[in-house]
């Protein structure tokens, strides 16, 4: 009998692929881990079905079940598939100026959606979220604090790219958001290697770039852990959209201002170092962007 898969087979084991033509330093290799390969489009597809799926096998949840869970757009799709596949309601909290693509991918795949003013933010959705679970409307995953979320990328997105990179790998610059991808990529790496260079990315002041966060102290994810991250690096949201467009028009990578932001920070190291192996994550496409007008400037 003939074993065919099923969507959620699909997560996980994209691409690494190679900058062509904006890399500065030829002595460098800058690699993308081209994460809006995944069936929801984003690398949050992996934390999302494993979060859900742990969940689950603890005896948290039951198929049937509401899930509630506050996100700035990637995840929030990420778990709306997951929920879908796996047999539960989700309800996502969101700022009401993130992106119509993300709203409507959302509620694509069967969520409800509830929405917070951009000036609250998602300091506000995440509260509102715990206060919908003492509701009993359902239940948090919480990916700020879940161990699931960086277990995701300890499990698959490290190994990947140790793999790919046939332990090559020097440096790995990712976004800071929920934190989730950084801290399980960089435990699997430094497992590895010790010296590989962890390299987390935070918006400059006043900058907005969506996914990536500067949180305030009080609301820092509790799954980060300062000491994995060898440094941090101000990414402004100028730069941010300037890669990203540059990426389309000049690499034919189609991806969002965040990834946008992983890339800018990659072509800085490649002006600062020789010979390395720097590897940055595109964590979605381009297309739920459109509608902001940012590939337009």
């Amino acid at each position: 009998m003939i074993e065919y898969p099923t969507i959620e087979s699909l997560v996980g084991n994209t691409p690494l692929i190679r900058l062509q033509r904006i890399n500065p330093n030829p002595s460098n290799t800058i690699l993308l881990k081209m994460e809006g390969q995944n069936p929801a489009g984003s690398v949050k597809d992996r934390p999302a079905l494993n979060m859900i799926k742990q969940a689950e096998a603890r005896g948290d949840i039951k198929p049937g079940d509401s899930l509630i869970e506050a996100t700035s757009g990637n995840t929030g799709i990420a778990l709306a598939m997951a929920a879908a596949i796996m047999g539960y309601t989700m309800h996502l909290i969101m700022p009401d100026n993130m992106s119509d693509e993300r709203k409507a991918a959302m509620s694509a795949y069967g969520a409800k959606l509830h929405l917070v003013s951009k000036e609250e933010g998602m300091e506000r959705a995440r509260d509102l979220a715990l206060e919908m679970q003492q509701q009993g409307i359902g239940i948090v995953l919480n990916q700020f604090a879940n161990p699931d979320n960086p277990s995701a990328h300890t499990l698959s997105t490290g190994p990947e790219i140790w793999q790919q990179t046939q332990g090559t790998v020097t440096h790995f610059v990712s976004s800071m958001g929920t934190t989730g991808t950084i801290m399980g990529v960089s435990k699997y790496l430094k497992q590895q290697n010790p010296d590989v260079q962890i390299v987390g990315l935070q918006p400059q002041e006043g900058s907005s770039i969506p996914g990536i966060r500067r949180w305030p102290e009080a609301y820092l994810p509790t799954i980060f852990e300062r000491e994995r991250v060898d440094l941090i690096m101000d990414i402004a949201q100028t730069d941010a959209e300037q890669v990203m467009r540059d990426l389309a028009t000049q690499e034919g990578i189609f991806c969002g201002v965040s990834s946008g932001g992983s890339v800018s920070a990659a072509l800085q190291l490649s002006r600062q170092v020789n010979n390395a192996t720097i590897v940055a994550i595109i964590c979605d496409r381009g297309d739920r962007y459109l509608s902001t007008g940012v590939f337009n400037a």
